[in-house]
């Protein structure tokens, strides 16, 4: 039985709810299924076999995915989880409840359902944990004004680029180390201890970022294996992600998290902006963020596939200088795909459509654990196996398969519930009572 609520203590209200905010929400949620299928059910450098091959299917399948929506749809949805911090902040000061204490306590409850979702439902690529952990770093910057929070773009951009530079010459150095040693071995010259631990560092180093294909083979029959065998694998390659290289994560999201601020103060997501600020918004974003990702495609097209070609290119390039373009064409693109839609909305287009994406990214939660647990359940070897079984282009008719039933079960479903089911256990668990769940 449902116990009564005061009204100050209940989430939000139907009525208060932002409809472009849900929109922009449900269309990042199923966006972010075309960049992690891959990841789902092929093994490390699936794309070697179609990288140069401009008459497969699978090679303008990728041309489509990464110039049009790699990188984008997370930004969109770290956007819009910026612009939540503030709505959710705004409300509670409204009605008087701390929203300090609520707000820290729905993240924390947020970290430990990524931790679950990582290493219980074995997905490498959560968000909840990061989101978690970064959101309570976005919520200091809560009272910085619109032109400060922008400011997080570019200064994160130039030191991600340092630190991927910092760390890629680490690797490089490893590497020049080894084949230096692999020299002295080819003389059948006895190693030095030192020489010795070379080796044995460049081997973890490739083992870990460029397995070769007795490795992928390996990894192979470990995800198609049973729940053990599979968490095995998955479990420390997680928990390197979450612990040791969770540096690498944190000034990107927090970044587009506080230009989602930014933007909620200046009414972007509430259709606020003037109708020509939307559509120069569009203009420039394609017309200078599509150049760029074309340019940045082409760059990576030239490098032959294999390991053997990675390794020759880290030997030759001390820098990767095209890496500075990623974060300003994904920004301006990013920005373009979200005026766009907004546009869209004023003019009331495809309502059908957008109240079916506003109603699956109101249930965001439980749509990404859902696609989670369809996607290991088909794949993954305690499944039903077909982990490595399928073409590139062919994993899209699945994630058009996953679109349709969320778009068509999540409104069905807010129809008999205020929320989705996960989103009630996580409002139940910030406001520590039983919430409000099936509509009167």
């Amino acid at each position: 039985m449902l116990i009564n609520i005061p009204d100050r203590a209940r989430p939000v209200d139907q009525a208060d709810r932002i409809s472009a905010i849900d929109t922009l929400r449900g269309i990042a949620l199923l966006g972010i299924l075309l960049m992690n299928i891959p990841y789902f059910a092929l093994p490390e450098r699936f794309s070697d076999t179609f990288h140069q091959d401009l008459a497969s299917p699978d090679f303008w399948t990728d041309v489509i995915i990464v110039i049009l929506f790699e990188g984008k749809m997370r930004a969109l949805f770290s956007m819009i989880f910026g612009a939540g911090i503030l709505l959710f902040i705004l409300r509670k000061k409204r009605t008087g409840q701390p929203y300090k204490v609520l707000f820290f306590r729905r993240m924390g409850w947020l970290v430990l359902f990524g931790i679950m979702h990582a290493h219980l439902l074995l997905w490498t690529g959560d968000i909840l944990y990061y989101y978690g952990i970064i959101g309570m770093i976005a919520f200091l910057f809560r009272n910085w004004r619109p032109r400060y929070l922008i400011l997080g773009i570019p200064l994160v951009a130039v030191m991600s680029f340092i630190l991927s530079t910092l760390f890629y010459h680490q690797m490089r150095s490893k590497r020049l180390d080894y084949l230096k040693v692999a020299a002295i071995e080819k003389q059948h010259r006895p190693l030095t201890a030192k020489q010795k631990k070379t080796v044995e560092e460049w081997n973890k180093v490739q083992k870990e970022f460029i397995p070769n294909q007795q490795q992928i083979d390996d990894h192979t029959r470990s995800m198609k294996s049973d729940y053990q065998g599979v968490a095995k694998y998955i479990r420390p390659v997680t928990w390197d992600a979450q612990t040791k290289y969770l540096y690498f994560v944190i000034g990107d999201i927090l970044a587009l998290m506080m230009l989602g601020m930014a933007l909620y103060k200046w009414k972007f997501f509430t259709n606020g902006w003037p109708l020509k600020n939307y559509v120069y918004t569009v203009i420039i974003g394609y017309g200078i963020g599509l150049p760029l990702v074309i340019y940045n495609y082409y760059y990576a097209f030239k490098i032959p596939p294999g390991s053997e070609a990675l390794l020759h290119y880290m030997e030759t390039h001390p820098v990767q200088w095209n890496n500075l373009i990623y974060p300003f064409q994904r920004i301006l693109l990013v920005m373009a795909h979200a005026s766009l839609i907004m546009l869209i909305l004023r003019a009331g287009l495809w309502r059908n459509l957008t109240r079916r994406l506003a109603a699956v990214g109101q249930m965001a939660f439980t749509n990404y654990i859902m696609q989670t647990v369809l996607c290991t359940l088909f794949f993954f070897g305690y499944g039903l196996d077909y982990y490595a079984e399928i073409e590139f282009y062919e994993l899209y008719f699945f994630v058009a398969a996953i679109w349709i039933i969320q778009l068509f079960i999540s409104p069905i479903w807010l129809k008999s519930y205020l929320f989705g089911p996960l989103e009630w256990i996580w409002r139940s668990l910030t406001y520590l009572q039983i919430q409000p769940f099936k509509r009167s």
